[in-house]
């Protein structure tokens, strides 16, 4: 594994930690602005499979932890990587730290799936931002790789 070699993104969400936090274990929430299906609610020691339907990818994630309204530290991916969900409460909203780390690849192969870790949960972030302030499902994962 990559030692000490991790990917973050972050975004101020302008809602309170308790809504934010909400909207990432709660499939019925999530599902309005990153995968398409779960098969339950994230709680700490549960295995949950997320899913995009429209591009036929399914994955397990392993709960670790769950903090309520501060932290959620889950594996998941293929091969699998821990992923650290942060919620900071703030004067403005809910500062949401996604941290991605663990990777099993190296040189090349590890440059790739940190820019596509980064730019997949940097539009998870933006998604998740449009829908709880605004109310707005853009559909980012979807357009991300239109079929042809």
């Amino acid at each position: 594994m990559s030692a000490n070699v991790y990917v973050e993104a972050q975004m101020l969400i302008r809602k309170p930690v308790e809504e934010v936090f909400e909207a990432f274990i709660n499939p019925e929430i999530t599902t309005q602005f990153w995968f398409t299906k779960s098969t339950g609610k994230l709680e700490e020691n549960k295995t949950v499979t997320w899913e995009w339907e429209m591009y036929g990818a399914k994955s397990k994630v392993n709960v670790f932890k769950i903090i309520p309204n501060q932290l959620i530290k889950t594996e998941w991916g293929d091969p699998a990587v821990n992923v650290d969900y942060e919620f900071k409460k703030m004067e403005q909203g809910t500062l949401v730290v996604i941290k991605s780390y663990g990777f099993a690849q190296t040189g090349q192969d590890l440059l790739k799936v940190m820019n596509d870790n980064t730019g997949g949960f940097t539009t998870v972030l933006d998604g998740c931002k449009a829908y709880l302030e605004y109310g707005i499902r853009l559909n980012l994962i979807g357009d991300k790789f239109p079929q042809k």
